[in-house]
């Protein structure tokens, strides 16, 4: 989320016409279509953030990324040497906002807002509690843990207690003592 993201266009001979087409999971299709004899870009139903580029080679262009345009994407080229097809679907992270707190009876909570997917969340000593998740509207979720001590962790119990939220677009640790 919040990134550019480049999807090229293979080149092979000299292009004639290029025409992308997006089918995204939110909103409707959108389509580009340009024309070298006229060097001359038409798109109908796209964003504003979506263009054509030309460096090094033709490519779409998706500016600040977010999460509506999660889809499919499909370039097909005419060019001197025939017709090609290359076809990408556009998966979008969201990486969570973590937070760990002690609640009201003094038990560490480690919470991953907002991330997609969902992240995994982990503690040290080892903990028997299991993530409650939260879905959101926008295809986000939201992870929570309330740190219980496990039979082994009891014995070695120390007043500082680890969460770890592992994520594919970021990891992140922090520790507290309730």
């Amino acid at each position: 989320i919040g990134d550019s993201s480049v999807l090229p266009c293979p080149l092979k001979g000299n292009i004639t016409m290029l025409k992308w087409t997006t089918s995204p999971k939110a909103g409707g299709p959108c389509s580009l279509v340009y024309r070298a004899d006229k060097k001359m870009t038409n798109s109908t139903n796209c964003c504003d953030n979506i263009k054509l580029t030309f460096r090094p080679g033709p490519a779409l262009e998706i500016r600040q990324v977010g999460i509506a345009q999660e889809g499919n994407y499909s370039c097909e080229m005419v060019s001197t040497e025939g017709n090609f097809y290359t076809t990408y679907h556009l998966t979008v992270l969201a990486p969570p906002r973590p937070r760990l707190y002690c609640d009201e009876q003094g038990s560490p909570v480690c919470e991953a807002a907002v991330g997609k997917p969902p992240a995994q969340l982990s503690w040290v000593p080892e903990s028997s509690s299991t993530a409650e998740e939260k879905d959101h509207d926008n295809g986000t979720v939201t992870v929570l843990s309330r740190f219980t001590a496990s039979n082994s962790s009891v014995t070695n119990m120390t007043n500082v207690t680890i969460c770890m939220v592992s994520h594919p677009a970021r990891n992140w640790s922090e520790s507290i003592a309730c």
